[in-house]
C-alpha cells in the first residue's frame, strides 16, 4: 500500500545510532509501496543527510532514487489554494512546506498512511481525503 514519507525517517533509517533506525528499516522492509516523497522532501532529506550522517548517506539516497526506491510527487500550481488553506487552518502547528505537501500529496494519492515522527501535528490535522492519518511507525 501507498505510504507517503516525511524527510526526519528517511534520515533516522541512515543513521544507525539513531534509536528508531530500526523501526523504520523494519517498517520499510515490510511494506511494498509504492513510497512517495511530496516535492519538498528529497531536499530536505539531502540537507539533513549532509547536516547529521554525511556523504555516504547522501550517496545511498541518490542511488535509492536513482533506482526509483522512491516515487517523487512534485506539487503542481493546482496545489497552492490546497497549500494556503492548510497553512491557514493550522498555523499554530508552524507546519514547513514540506509537511503541508505531504498532506496535499497524500489526498492526491487517496492515501492516509504517512511515515513521519511528528505526532504532534499530524494527529491534529484532518486529511483532505479520509477520516485520519495513520502515523508509522508509531501506529504500526
Amino acid at each position: 500500500m501507498t505510504l507517503v514519507l516525511a524527510a526526519e525517517p528517511l534520515v533516522a533509517c541512515a543513521d544507525a545510532g539513531d534509536a528508531q533506525c530500526r523501526a523504520v528499516q523494519r517498517l520499510l522492509l515490510a511494506e511494498r509501496g509504492p513510497f512517495i516523497l511530496p516535492g519538498p522532501v528529497p531536499e530536505e532529506v539531502d540537507a539533513l543527510l549532509s547536516a547529521r550522517v554525511g556523504a555516504h548517506a547522501r550517496r545511498g539516497f541518490f542511488e535509492d532514487l536513482a533506482a526509483r526506491r522512491f516515487h517523487v510527487e512534485r506539487l503542481t500550481s493546482r496545489d497552492v489554494p490546497q497549500l494556503e488553506r492548510i497553512e491557514r487552518q493550522y498555523s499554530e502547528l508552524g507546519l514547513g512546506l514540506a509537511e503541508m505537501a505531504m498532506i496535499v500529496v497524500a489526498a492526491r494519492l487517496r492515501c492516509t498512511r504517512i511515515v513521519t515522527f511528528d505526532e504532534r501535528s499530524f494527529r491534529q490535522i484532518r486529511p483532505l481525503y479520509g477520516d485520519a492519518f495513520t502515523l508509522l511507525p508509531a501506529d504500526g
